[in-house]
C-alpha cells in the first residue's frame, strides 16, 4: 500500500527532477535521523525535506519542519557525508498543501 507520504515524495522527486536536479538517494535513514531526498543540483549536493499537509490546523507544510526535526535531518546528511569528499551542500524543503507546491531552497541551515 502507498501512503500520502510516499506519493508526496514522488510528487516532489518529479517536480525537482523537471527542475533540472538529480535524484540520487530516496529516503535516506541512519539512526536519529532520516532525509526525504537527496539530490544534486549542478555541483551542489541538496537534501531535500518534502512535507504534505493537508490540514492547516495546526500550522502549514513549513511549520512542521521544527528545529528538532532539522538536526535530525542535518545528522543524517553528515552520516551520509562521512568518508566522502565534502561538496557544497544546502537544505531545500519541498512543501505540499493541498494543490500548491513551494520548493524553498535554503530553508534551514545544519545545526
Amino acid at each position: 500500500m502507498i501512503t500520502d507520504g510516499a506519493r508526496a515524495e514522488e510528487q516532489a522527486a518529479r517536480f525537482l527532477a523537471g527542475r533540472g536536479l538529480i535524484i540520487l538517494a530516496r529516503n535516506y535513514r541512519c539512526r536519529g535521523g532520516e532525509i526525504d531526498l537527496v539530490c544534486r543540483d549542478g555541483a551542489t549536493l541538496v537534501f531535500v525535506e518534502v512535507r504534505l499537509r493537508t490540514n492547516r490546523d495546526f500550522g502549514g507544510a513549513a511549520a512542521s519542519i521544527t528545529p528538532a526535526k532539522q538536526r535530525r535531518i542535518a545528522l543524517a546528511a553528515n552520516h551520509y557525508l562521512a568518508g566522502k569528499p565534502l561538496p557544497a551542500c544546502r537544505f531545500d524543503a519541498v512543501l505540499l498543501d493541498g494543490t500548491r507546491i513551494d520548493w524553498i531552497r535554503n530553508a534551514f541551515d545544519a545545526a
